[in-house]
């Protein structure tokens, strides 16, 4: 079985009353990044009947027409691999009417995401691709320890990390990763407005909703601290390598009593 790699780090980020200061993660390392070219070669080597070139130009080709697809607001699947598809991000604070909206003032960005195929026969979701992995940390490689030393480190030193804290856990003797829930912190209840901001381990994707709904992909990808205006219920998800943390949940409302809580405070789905 192939081996993904992994490092365990200590968060040392100090930026708020977060229970993540000081606890101990894992983030993915990769040992190389492939460009177009070798890739091609690799797949022309790797029991294809067609040449390098053939394949890099059938690359090419495809991303020139993804591009154009996704810009004419249509999405791309991938049998057995996923969908493509756009969102947009808009700047902080929208507009105030929907008569106001302007598309060059109020729309910051455009992102390309994927979303994993996820039909029975070829589930690339976050929580079953992870079942087809195994991991190996980079420490052991670099002090040259085997799986097995390795290992047994791990299950002496390392066992309480398999809470969902964003650690590694052991599942079946193999490593796994976990994602912990993202953090959000803002004053409620509040009068006018509040700024409110979304916390997660280092390197974690964050999308979420104000609208109570569960954020998923296609959600509002988190970027800088927000403000606002009118009671909501924020809900964030932090991502790392296509694992998904659980839901965290806050909920924020205005009304007379200003100067509430600004703690975490988050109920986790």
């Amino acid at each position: 079985m192939s081996k993904i790699l992994y490092e365990v780090y200590q968060n040392d980020i100090k930026d708020s009353e977060s229970v993540m200061y000081g606890k101990w993660y894992a983030r993915l390392k990769s040992i190389e990044t492939l460009n177009m070219s070798k890739l091609a070669k690799h797949i022309s080597e790797h029991g294809s009947v067609f040449t390098e070139d053939v394949v890099e130009g059938v690359m090419k080709k495809f991303k020139t027409c993804l591009l154009e697809m996704l810009l004419e607001s249509k999405k791309v699947k991938i049998a057995g691999l996923g969908t493509f598809y756009l969102t947009c991000e808009c700047t902080k604070g929208g507009a105030d009417k929907e008569s106001e909206f302007n598309v060059n003032q109020h729309l910051k960005a455009l992102h390309i995401r994927f979303l994993p195929d996820q039909t029975e026969e070829d589930n690339l979701s976050s929580r079953e691709f992870i079942k087809k992995a195994g991991f190996v940390n980079i420490k052991s490689l670099l002090s040259g320890k085997s799986d097995e030393e390795d290992g047994d480190d791990e299950e002496n030193g390392e066992q309480g990390g398999s809470q969902n804290q964003g650690g590694s856990s052991q599942n079946g003797g193999s490593q796994t990763q976990t994602v912990m829930a993202p953090e959000i912190t803002g004053t409620t209840p509040f009068t006018e407005t509040t700024s409110v901001s979304i916390q997660a381990e280092q390197g974690a994707e964050v999308s979420y909703t104000t609208d109570g709904s569960m954020p998923t992909a296609e959600s509002t990808l988190y970027s800088e601290p927000f403000t606002l205006s009118d009671s909501a219920t924020v809900k964030a998800i932090a991502t790392i390598g296509g694992v998904s943390s659980e839901v965290s949940s806050k909920s924020f409302t205005k009304g007379s009593g200003g100067g509430g809580s600004n703690g975490g405070g988050n109920d986790v789905n």
